[in-house]
């Protein structure tokens, strides 16, 4: 079994044949491969894990072809969120394509294209009305309604569904038999369960349960707890020591890959700081209060842990 590689990369789709469920979706889109001037500006809406990006990312190869990713620029909208990046990063992609090449159009992928600020959306969609003839937007969120309405109606919506059971055991089957990895049934099924249809989820899981040698049910609980609490100590290590930028990739991988609960991911952290000697704990207490209570009000849960991310340094022993 190799480990050092993620599975959920390793094994994602590279045809629309390997793509699993979202039949519909899958057929529709492959007319616009095979016409791709007849392609408008692309909404991707729906649960995570669904197969989105990974959707996106084959319609591009498909189009543009085995350099597919020279003229596709990828980025993630809740990191690059501001009106600076589409009037520099966007606009400077979709300005010129050499069509003589057989490139028919330049393609921006935008994942989770409904954090991006109101200022930033209606920039964008200047930019797409007047590059139409360079480049095509796909734009990925989760939420729909989160997109300004101009573009919206400018786009081809395509709703994604969460995946069903069969569709994912399946495909977690497949994988276990390529890697040598014994795995019982019920065990694929508990991880479906756990997981709620999110494929990536679920690879990931099957991962870290396999680890820990044959793919049990008692396995995969096993794994999903120590999974959890190593990776919350070392975020805290990293934001304590100032890397911010680090702590935050394993904030959002166990936000949004793993699907931990932002209570529980600030359960997790005051536990692991509280048990360290380098920090000042009375302080420490009076900082996870303050965001405890702003999550109970209702703020945005991946902002404010981010938040607190940055402040930890404030609570280290003098």
């Amino acid at each position: 079994m190799s480990s050092e590689i993620m599975w959920v990369e390793k094994y994602r789709p590279q045809t629309f044949s390997e793509v699993a469920n979202q039949v519909e979706i899958v057929e529709r889109l492959k007319g616009f491969a095979k016409n791709p001037l007849e392609m408008p500006h692309l909404l991707f809406a729906g649960p995570p894990g669904t197969g989105k990006t990974t959707i996106a990312f084959v319609l591009a190869r498909e189009i543009l072809g085995e350099n597919w990713r020279s003229y596709t620029l990828e980025l993630n909208a809740s990191d690059t969120r501001g009106i600076d990046t589409v009037r520099t990063t966007i606009k400077n992609f979709t300005r010129f394509v050499d069509k003589t090449s057989g490139i028919p159009y330049r393609i921006i992928i935008l994942d989770e294209a409904d954090e991006m600020t109101s200022d930033a959306q209606t920039a964008m969609r200047r930019i797409m009305e007047e590059s139409s003839t360079n480049a095509r937007f796909i734009l990925i969120a989760n939420v729909s309604s989160n997109i300004i309405e101009p573009i919206q109606s400018r786009c081809a919506i395509f709703r994604f569904k969460r995946l069903d059971e069969d569709s994912v055991v399946k495909r977690l089957n497949e994988i276990c038999k390529k890697e040598g990895v014994k795995c019982r049934e019920d065990a694929l099924k508990f991880i479906y369960q756990v997981t709620e249809g999110d494929m990536r989820k679920a690879i990931n899981q099957l991962q870290m349960a396999a680890t820990l040698g044959e793919v049990t049910v008692e396995n995969v609980k096993t794994s999903m707890a120590m999974t959890r609490e190593n990776d919350v100590k070392q975020m805290i290590e990293l934001a304590l020591s100032g890397d911010y930028r680090k702590a935050r990739e394993l904030l959002y991988k166990l936000l949004f890959i793993y699907g931990l609960p932002e209570e529980d991911v600030l359960r997790l952290m005051f536990t692991g700081v509280m048990g360290r000697n380098d920090v000042d704990t009375a302080a420490a207490s009076r900082l996870f209060s303050e965001y405890d209570y702003r999550l109970i009000q209702g703020a945005h849960p991946d902002i404010q842990l981010s938040a607190l991310l940055a402040e930890l340094q404030s609570i280290k022993a003098k």
